[in-house]
């Protein structure tokens, strides 16, 4: 792995993360979509856009409607989100008092977040919004276990995954070289 940007190097110093965080938790750089490559899918709870890069929304939509004609109502939840947001996130954990290990058992460094490229959803439905792993008893998670590959989207964090991160069935991340996503 190439050493970190600076930015990103002292952004990862000023946080408290080991600086062989990406290679012991095995995880790729992530690069962060411009503002001209988002598109919105739909808005959180407090009005604010949700948002991934334009080839994915289309296979949200996809996704989001074959679910539908089988009776599962998917929402999403958080998409794009940049490296400063996530460095926001960690500092504010950080200071409610939450020791940085298990901050990072959820929530990637800054840099390695699938959320910075636009391409990762975080789902539920109107059974179950809650970003645990309680999703994973829903409808909503079985439909997607069985047809979410089909669109290029992957559970990036299952149970017990390498990269040391908790399971996240909510998480589904496209991937541009998956059968579906064409």
């Amino acid at each position: 792995m190439s050493p970190l940007p600076p930015t990103l190097a002292s952004m990862h110093h000023a946080l408290g993360i080991p600086p062989r965080y990406a290679t012991d938790r095995q995880l790729e750089p992530q690069p962060e979509a411009t503002e001209a490559e988002l598109v919105a899918i739909g808005t959180t709870d407090e009005g604010r856009p949700i948002r991934v890069v334009h080839g994915v929304a289309d296979q949200w939509i996809r996704l989001r409607d074959a679910a539908a004609r089988d009776g599962i109502t998917l929402l999403p939840i958080s998409g794009f989100r940049s490296i400063e947001r996530q460095a926001e996130i960690i500092r504010g954990k950080l200071t409610a008092g939450f020791p940085l290990e298990e901050i990072l058992r959820y929530i990637a460094a800054p840099g390695f977040s699938e959320h910075h490229s636009g391409r990762a959803i975080d789902i539920g439905s109107p059974e179950y919004i809650g970003l645990d792993e309680e999703f994973a008893r829903t409808a909503a998670f079985r439909w997607l276990e069985r047809h979410a590959g089909a669109f290029g989207f992957h559970l990036s964090y299952p149970p017990d995954n390498h990269h040391g991160i908790g399971y996240e069935p909510w998480h589904w991340c496209w991937r541009p070289d998956s059968p579906g996503s064409a």
